[in-house]
């Protein structure tokens, strides 16, 4: 996936920042927080998440379905996209 090589030092930046907000779940689990502080760090998580995941969708649009020469691999692609976008929605 080209996309993912290009936009490398991105993405990864997002997979730190959810390590971080991960890591203070856990913090506030381990420290005895209140649920809606523990709540709040889930949402901000689930968020960051839900981010990295639509940045990812999004390179694989542009680069394997939008700028797909080939009329049979841009379905394909397009495809596999709708199934991953299907099991996400769950």
């Amino acid at each position: 996936m080209a996309h993912i090589q290009r936009d490398k030092k991105k993405l990864l930046t997002r997979v730190r920042r959810i390590a971080g907000q991960v890591a203070a779940l856990e913090q506030a689990l381990e420290s005895g927080d209140d649920c809606d502080a523990v709540l709040v760090q889930i949402a901000a998580a689930k968020g960051a998440m839900h981010g990295l995941m639509m940045e990812v969708m999004a390179g694989h649009l542009s680069d394997h379905v939008v700028a797909e020469k080939d009329p049979a691999k841009r379905t394909q692609e397009a495809g596999l996209l709708l199934e991953l976008m299907k099991r996400h929605a769950r």
